[in-house]
């Protein structure tokens, strides 16, 4: 069995069945809400046969009207704090899992660019979140490359904090 401390010599697909089997083997129901990866988590997730045992509903909420509409994300927090924050994916994960059911949760906002960097949150700017509806853990990364890239490493870096939360759970 791979250790989490392995997690980073791993490919996107092998932290994905990681995932599902800690999932399975925990009994939880995961859920992703996207922005800049667009998708891209849930993707790696359901490239696994049998994924349904444990993710059933993913979000990708592009523009900020989406992220107020389906996640509940405060149109206040947009405005004042902007997509790119602590307090937008800490608000998405929290409405994804309060939306879906699930046990836990991962949220994704960032700017993949090649564009719409600025000094404050430059290109590769990507806040996660951890958590589910009630309690909720984000952290800021700054990714290298273009786009692809960053989208990679943000993806990768989902899967990876999914598994580490699990793994720790009582």
């Amino acid at each position: 069995m791979l250790a989490s401390a392995g997690l980073e010599t791993l490919d996107t697909l092998a932290l994905s069945r990681r995932l599902g089997q800690v999932c399975v083997t925990r009994g939880v129901f995961v859920t992703a809400a996207e922005s800049c990866t667009g998708g891209g988590v849930a993707s790696a997730i359901t490239a696994v046969a049998g994924s349904s045992a444990y993710f059933e509903t993913g979000y990708v909420t592009y523009a900020n009207a989406a992220k107020t509409r389906l996640l509940g994300v405060p149109e206040a927090v947009l405005e004042t704090q902007g997509a790119v924050s602590r307090e937008t994916v800490e608000a998405m994960v929290a409405g994804a899992c309060a939306d879906s059911g699930a046990d836990l949760g991962v949220a994704i906002s960032g700017v993949a660019g090649p564009g719409g960097g600025s000094a404050d949150k430059p290109v590769g700017t990507v806040w996660l979140a951890w958590g589910d509806a009630t309690q909720q853990r984000a952290e800021r990364y700054h990714f290298d490359g273009d786009r692809q890239a960053i989208r990679d490493q943000a993806v990768r870096m989902a899967l990876e904090g999914l598994i580490r939360r699990l793994e720790n759970r009582d």
